[in-house]
């Protein structure tokens, strides 16, 4: 399992909610956070152990924190790595499981100066756990890359591995046959907020806010894989 990439491994937790908000400031800086949400549900339809069978924990902490925190691990990786890890520095991290509640989730998040600079937040998590637990890094199949010029707002998911991803997406495909009876929650939404009003955006199904600022578009998890053109976006501003 811990040779799949951290995307793939997100579109298979298949109860899965996934929720990428972006909020972009008059300036150009902003936030970004990916909420990724466990339906309880959805484990049931599947016959596999709910959350009460699992401890609490809440944790909260910053990227920087666990490069300090593994000193030791982290000057065994090498440069590129070390450099990998330094560009998740400031990203923000929050895991929860509580039983009695009923909650699983993470938030994973960045205040950014400049979009452009923004690193890949999806393999955040599993890149802390690389340095925490001394496993070697995966290297990824694709890159998530966003621009905004202060009119235009792009999203561009680029293929980096071919041979990686198709392999990637054979088991995919694979597992999507497995689950095709149930009715599982596998939701994948985007939602930006944009200092100015929308003009146009480049997928028809996307939703408008009424003040024009913000646009909500949802896709099904597994259908972002078997398309991976499906997220890219282009938004205009007025």
């Amino acid at each position: 399992m811990k040779h799949i990439s951290a995307f793939l491994l997100l579109l298979l937790i298949v109860s899965c909610q996934v929720t990428e908000t972006i909020k972009i400031n008059p300036d150009g800086s902003g936030t970004i956070e990916v909420y990724s949400l466990r339906d309880e549900n959805s484990l049931g339809q599947l016959g596999r152990p709910r959350l009460g069978s699992e401890k609490f924990r809440d944790t909260t902490f910053v990227f920087q924190d666990y490069i300090v925190k593994y000193q030791e691990t982290f000057v065994k990786f090498n440069k590129s790595d070390q450099a990998l890890f330094q560009d998740h520095a400031n990203v923000k991290m929050h895991i929860k499981v509580d039983p009695v509640q009923v909650e699983n989730f993470n938030i994973v998040s960045l205040d950014f100066k400049k979009l452009e600079d923004v690193p890949n937040v999806y393999e955040s998590l599993s890149l802390a756990n690389s340095l925490k637990e001394n496993y070697p890094i995966v290297n990824q199949f694709y890159k998530i890359k966003y621009s905004f010029d202060g009119t235009v707002f792009k999203r561009n998911l680029v293929i980096t591995d071919q041979e990686k991803f198709d392999q990637d997406k054979k088991i995919l495909e694979e597992r999507r046959k497995m689950y095709a009876k149930y009715k599982l929650m596998q939701s994948y939404t985007l939602k930006y907020q944009f200092p100015r009003k929308i003009k146009s955006v480049s997928n028809q199904k996307a939703i408008i806010s009424s003040d024009k600022k913000t646009m909500t578009l949802e896709f099904q998890l597994f259908d972002c894989l078997e398309n991976t053109e499906l997220t890219n976006l282009e938004v205009i501003l007025e």
